[in-house]
């Protein structure tokens, strides 16, 4: 048995007007909600409880998923009678959780993956951590051009990665961990800095698939991906 929770409540302002009627995570991709792909990816990598943390239309969510029998998992959710923040969320969303649970899986519902679990697990387990964090190399915006010094250009690369690792959004996360969370607030300006401060935060370099579906200009690249990559 393995637990994941996603925060499931954004209005996804940027992605107007495809949020007016449906949160952020149920924007769809190829005509499938954020969301589903995330309950199929989780699936497929042996979550069997997904508890869905909801605020802003609520009842969207709650409609197409139902208890998660159609796709082969259990479902819960948790509605927010005022925004609490990620990390405020995450603490609500524990309680369903039973407190046998060695580690959780817990994601934003804007990202798309095919990033495998069981290493991140294994990662998770053998540093000891608190927390661990999917990073993904942070993508140049724009295309570069390589020029040498006397201004002869070498090379041209498309949206190159950049020497740096950004928070991917994912995390395997240990009871400790929800013991520190705000009842109000962001987990990342709170717990992650204080975690890391006692070294019990610890970072999973990926190189597997990744996309966050933030603006309009995302979701025309997630559609094309996602049909790229044929991921279900």
């Amino acid at each position: 048995m393995l637990y994941a929770l996603i925060i499931a409540g954004g209005e996804g302002e940027r992605l107007r007007p495809y949020t007016w009627d449906r949160p952020k995570p149920m924007v769809p991709v190829n005509g499938r909600p954020i969301l589903e792909y995330q309950v199929l990816w989780l699936k497929s990598q042996g979550v069997t409880h997904i508890v869905m943390l909801c605020h802003y239309k609520a009842e969207v969510v709650q409609e197409h998923f139902g208890d998660g029998s159609r796709f082969g998992v259990h479902i819960t959710y948790t509605v927010e009678p005022e925004p609490l923040g990620r990390g405020g969320a995450l603490r609500l969303g524990y309680q369903q959780v039973p407190p046998d649970q060695e580690v959780v899986i817990g994601l934003n519902g804007d990202i798309i993956t095919n990033q495998r679990l069981a290493p991140l697990l294994a990662y998770h387990r053998r540093k000891g951590a608190t927390a661990t964090v999917m990073l993904v190399p942070l993508m140049s915006p724009y295309g570069v051009v390589r020029v040498g010094r006397d201004g002869h250009i070498s090379q041209f690369l498309e949206k190159p990665p950049l020497p740096y690792w950004i928070n991917a959004g994912i995390y395997v996360l240990s009871p400790e961990f929800f013991a520190r969370l705000p009842e109000k607030g962001d987990h990342e300006t709170t717990t992650f800095p204080a975690l890391a401060a006692e070294g019990k935060l610890f970072g999973y370099r990926s190189r597997a698939y990744w996309r966050a579906v933030d603006t309009v200009k995302d979701l025309r690249e997630a559609e094309a991906e996602v049909k790229a990559l044929a991921l279900t």
